[in-house]
């Protein structure tokens, strides 16, 4: 059994790096660095390791190298605590004994790569990555991986990094579906956000678990701090499209259906419109005029004239020439990337739709019997107006959010 004081001195030899003591001390005691153990349960090689002390731990090694292999009492191997030193010289050499600790949780379910990430060790991170980059993909709590780490404790070179070496990584979500830029939002950290966007990290904000952007996350924060860099955030945040607010891709489906329909309607009525054509040319008396009329002529252009021509030809071509940009406007798919692109779908779909039922209601009125059909026009007019006002409050409502936010 080795005394309190052979300990005490141990103990002090690893932590100074007195190397010639403790070669004194095994020369004495051989299998001394495998009895002793300390608080925690640490033995020579997580002391040495905790002061930085790369001359004790290699010489430990040489003679003992399962010693690397060893946990303490929260499962942290000499590893975990080399990488939260950030010592490099130490993490090599225990990397070259058990690579494998690469992958070995502590108590608090974080490997080495976990560890040197959070405490911003881009050195020593590099070194890691070097030996495999399998662990730095091991999830934490919640779902969350080694980026938002890395964004959680502000470590934005750190982050870099992890970029660099890992890629699409960066835009994993955790189990409440939020991105590294959620969380840098939330915590008000403008360089994490400005490195985000700017470098087009994220090109658009990100719905989370709840439904929340990263924008509606910014307003809702109940003490955002520093008023200037929360201005800075909120405005870098507002020039990303917000998914929310585009035109789904289901719903761009349906949209589409209903397009081509008026369209068809359209064309159709263009083609044949209502009352139909002559078919033949003839000289013939409507009311009190004799006009000349050719065959395949509309025959309510006789009979309306230019009410025709503005009302119903121009809004029935209206409705189709718009229908058929918006058709090819959805099939190019911008309306669901972009919000701006996404209100011009919508305005033209309504366009179209206003177009065809100003052409309808013209053809209705026309083939109405009655010399004024004012109960129709009447009724035509009110479902237009509360239309309009619908409408209006959509196309309306949109812009105003966005102004507010």
């Amino acid at each position: 059994m080795v005394g309190e004081t052979v300990e005490k001195k141990l103990y002090n030899t690893a932590s100074k790096g007195d190397l010639t003591t403790l070669q004194t001390l095994l020369q004495e005691d051989p299998y001394l660095v495998e009895s002793v153990s300390f608080a925690c349960s640490r033995n020579v090689v997580h002391i040495a390791a905790l002061r930085g002390q790369a001359s004790i731990v290699e010489e430990v090694l040489n003679i003992n190298p399962q010693l690397a292999r060893n946990l303490d009492s929260e499962q942290s191997s000499p590893l975990h605590v080399a990488a939260a030193q950030g010592n490099i010289v130490i993490v090599r050499k225990l990397l070259s004994v058990a690579p494998e600790a690469c992958w070995w949780r502590d108590c608090h379910d974080m490997n080495p790569i976990h560890i040197a990430a959070m405490n911003g060790h881009d050195e020593v991170l590099k070194v890691l990555l070097e030996e495999s980059h399998l662990p730095a993909m091991e999830r934490l709590h919640r779902g969350q991986t080694v980026f938002h780490l890395c964004v959680k404790h502000g470590q934005l070179m750190t982050l870099k990094v992890l970029v660099e070496k890992l890629g699409e990584l960066v835009h994993a979500k955790d189990d409440d579906g939020e991105t590294l830029l959620h969380l840098a939002t939330r915590s008000n950290q403008l360089e994490i956000v400005k490195y985000l966007v700017q470098h087009k990290i994220t090109r658009t904000q990100t719905p989370n678990s709840m439904g929340k952007t990263e924008l509606k996350i910014l307003r809702e924060s109940k003490s955002p701090g520093d008023k200037s860099r929360y201005s800075e955030i909120k405005n870098m945040l507002k020039k990303l499209p917000d998914p929310t607010k585009m035109l789904p891709a289901r719903m761009g489906e349906s949209v589409l259906v209903v397009l081509v329909l008026i369209a068809t309607m359209a064309f159709q009525a263009g083609i044949a419109p209502p009352g139909g054509v002559w078919d033949e040319n003839k000289n013939t008396t409507i009311g009190v005029f004799n006009i000349t009329v050719r065959a395949g002529e509309a025959i309510m252009e006789s009979t309306y004239g230019q009410a025709y021509m503005y009302v119903f030809v121009v809004f029935n071509t209206i409705a189709f020439v718009v229908s058929l940009l918006t058709i090819l406007l959805i099939m190019t798919g911008l309306p669901f990337r972009s919000r701006g692109f996404s209100t011009l779908a919508m305005i033209f779909m309504f366009a179209s739709a206003f177009s065809v039922s100003v052409s309808y209601t013209f053809s209705i009125i026309a083939i109405t019997p009655g010399e004024e059909p004012s109960g129709l026009r009447y009724m035509f007019l009110s479902v237009y107006f509360i239309g309009g006002l619908f409408v209006i409050y959509f196309l309306v409502k949109g812009p105003v959010s966005a102004m507010r936010e």
